[in-house]
């Protein structure tokens, strides 16, 4: 295939759209949701995900798909799963992955609402054309007295001879999957319960679109739970069956999730990299939305790793650095408190890269897309103050332990009342008084992704209504700070703008 991509001509048509993001992937037009069936194949990474073909609405559930050799740029190819009348999959191809089959050939497995797990292959090296399995579906719905449940996408792997898939449960339970196995693509057998949660979840999260592959000495089971968005398990994988050992929720979502990173779906490439594909979802009313002519976006590639300590590791995908233009760099400048310093940096498409080092501040960070009189910014604040008033209270006053806190700030990042989020992320960062704090923040138009020392991952939504919200700050509250280094870069549009 040749490496000039052409567009699709409704991208162009969505072109004046400012709040279209213009480098991360989005579906030409009409609405994307989950990503589906990642693969690496034949040096290509390719990406699925439901799609609605019909308009910005939810329904009608297809796979759209594109393909990209650096994970930057993007060629959008025909839709690769459609329903098929009186078929398995007749009222919706719903969410799944992909794995390589015994006979090296790529395969699809999904949910096929109403029936089922359901297949499908593709002998092309452009995986342009799928032929569905005439046994689907290959593992049907349960039935009353079956102890599994199908409630959303499955993923399968190949150990030896033997299939194995997983799908995950139903909202009224603990988190748990179910663990099938086959020796051939038509025939699947129900075991046993792969692994059972509840310990570090909340009672009626599910384990929708579960992703299980192995990670250093480790194993990674990433889900995302339909009450609450992504979350992952580090554990152990011993006799077919997963012991959960570690936990984290990778997005601090409310119930809902609007505006947030949403599920994911990973796939390992040429390199032996594990990198994470996910949907970051809109935040804005449905009725704006099918007046846009679109909906969703996908956040940027993310390399996964195995740190040390046995704790994830995750960063954007180096790939991006090729769109890095116009560049803006300072060092050591003291921030005293209360008085913040505006950058010589401005735009809408931006990566940033800022290291901290702290006195006495009780909180520091930077604000992007800053109106001039501040009516509209975004912050990206480490909250360092652990007792709960504001000052600290004297020494003699009962103290209350509160651990430190990175907070992705959107209660003023859009003036529109077309807005349906306005709640901050935040996640709890034990971050030692000596280790500096990196942030590498990417604005791009209306979306914000903040990666914090590898280990944090925060995205919002926000939607600037004013055309004036360009700006950048970096500031400290209660104290002081310095900001030891700061790069910053314009980054090219991949997309019409």
């Amino acid at each position: 295939m040749s490496e000039t991509i052409s567009v699709d001509p409704r991208r162009l048509q969505l072109a004046a759209d400012s709040y279209r993001p213009a480098y991360h992937y989005l579906a030409p037009a009409n609405w994307m949701n989950d990503p589906n069936g990642t693969i690496f194949w034949k040096g290509r990474y390719h990406i699925f995900y439901q799609y609605n073909p019909h308009g910005a609405y939810w329904g009608t559930i297809h796979w759209g798909h594109a393909s990209s050799t650096d994970l930057v740029h993007w060629a959008d190819h025909p839709i690769a799963l459609a329903p098929t009348p009186g078929g398995a999959d007749r009222n919706g191809c719903y969410s799944g992955a992909a794995f390589v089959n015994k006979a090296g050939v790529p395969t699809l497995i999904y949910h096929g609402v109403p029936d089922g797990i359901c297949l499908a292959t593709s002998q092309d090296d452009l995986l342009i054309h799928w032929e569905k399995h005439p046994a689907n579906p290959v593992i049907p719905n349960p039935q009353p007295g079956d102890e599994y449940h199908i409630a959303g996408a499955p993923c399968a792997w190949v150990e030896g001879d033997t299939y194995y898939a997983v799908t995950g449960n139903s909202i009224n339970t603990p988190d748990k999957a179910y663990l099938f196995t086959a020796t051939d693509l038509a025939h699947w057998t129900y075991q046993y319960p792969f692994y059972e949660g509840g310990k570090w979840t909340e009672w009626g999260e599910d384990c929708g679109c579960p992703d299980f592959f192995p990670l250093g000495d480790k194993h990674v089971l990433l889900f995302t739970s339909h009450l609450r968005g992504a979350q992952y398990y580090i554990g152990s994988y011993a006799d077919h069956r997963f012991t959960p050992e570690r936990y984290e929720r990778l997005a601090f979502g409310t119930i809902g999730r609007p505006g947030v990173f949403n599920e994911g779906l990973t796939l390992l490439d040429g390199q032996d990299r594990r990198i994470l594909f996910g949907r970051i979802h809109e935040a804005r009313y449905g009725y704006v939305q099918r007046s846009a002519g679109w909906a969703g976006i996908f956040a940027l590639p993310m390399l996964l790793t195995l740190a040390e300590d046995g704790d994830l590791r995750v960063a954007p995908v180096p790939e991006l650095e090729q769109l890095r233009r116009r560049h803006f760099s300072l060092a050591n400048l003291p921030l005293a408190a209360d008085q913040p310093v505006s950058l010589d940096i401005r735009g809408d498409r931006l990566e940033i890269r800022a290291v901290f080092e702290w006195e006495d501040a009780e909180e520091f960070g930077l604000n992007v897309c800053c109106s001039p009189d501040g009516e509209e910014q975004t912050q990206i604040r480490f909250n360092t103050n652990p007792w709960q008033s504001n000052p600290p209270p004297p020494k003699t006053a009962l103290r209350v332990f509160r651990a430190p806190e990175l907070i992705l700030d959107v209660t003023r990042s859009s003036a529109s009342p077309a807005v349906c989020n306005r709640e901050s992320q935040r996640c709890r960062f034990d971050l030692d008084p000596a280790e500096p704090l990196e942030l590498r923040v990417f604005v791009d138009r209306s979306v914000v992704e903040v990666f914090a020392n590898g280990r944090h991952y925060l995205a919002m939504r926000i939607y600037p209504a004013r055309k004036d919200s360009l700006g950048v700050q970096v500031f400290a509250l209660g104290g002081g700070a310095t900001l030891r280094s700061l790069d910053a870069w314009e980054m090219d549009a991949v997309w019409p703008i």
